[in-house]
C-alpha cells in the first residue's frame, strides 16, 4: 500500500500514522518535518510552499516504489503541504510500516532524503527583514 498526497490543507499525522498500521508491522518510523522558528540565527516568520503538482506526485509515487524494491515494506505514506505554513505547523509527514524496524527507518530516511533532493517543491523562507528561496536540489 502507497499512499501519496500533495495538498494545501494541514496533514493529520494521527491519520497518516494510522494508515500504515498493519498486523505484520513489527516496526512503524515517521518522520514529522515542522517549521522551527529560525534558521541561521534569523527569526522565520512562515515558510511559503509551491510544488509542480503532477511532476511532484509522479516523484513520489517513483520514490515509494524504489523504498519497496529496496527494503522489504508493507506500507509507504508520503503527504507533503503546499502554501503558507507558520512555525509549528507540519509540512510533510513520511510514515513506514515494516515487519522488521530496520527497514522502516532506513526506507523513511531515504525517502525523505530523496524527497528533498528530486520532488520539485520549493520553499521560501519569509524572515523579519527578508525572505529566501531554499534550493530544493543540494
Amino acid at each position: 500500500m502507497t499512499e501519496i498526497k500533495l495538498t494545501p490543507l494541514p496533514i493529520d499525522v494521527t491519520y497518516c500514522v494510522n494508515a500504515v498500521m498493519s498486523p505484520a508491522a513489527g516496526g512503524i518510523d515517521v518522520f514529522i518535518g515542522t517549521v522551527r522558528d529560525q534558521t541561521k540565527q534569523k527569526k522565520v516568520l512562515r515558510l511559503e510552499f509551491e510544488a509542480y503538482e503532477k511532476m511532484a506526485i509522479s516523484e513520489m509515487e517513483k520514490i515509494a516504489a524504489s523504498a519497496f524494491a529496496k527494503w522489504p515494506l508493507l506500507k509507504v505514506l508520503l503527504h507533503h503541504r503546499t502554501g503558507v505554513l507558520e512555525v509549528g505547523e507540519v509540512p510533510v509527514v513520511i510514515a513506514v510500516a515494516a515487519a522488521h524496524r530496520d527497514a522502516a527507518f532506513e526506507a523513511c530516511r531515504y525517502i525523505i532524503d530523496t524527497l528533498k533532493q528530486t520532488v520539485p517543491i520549493w520553499k521560501k523562507e519569509v524572515f523579519e527583514d527578508g525572505e529566501v528561496w531554499v534550493a530544493a536540489h543540494p
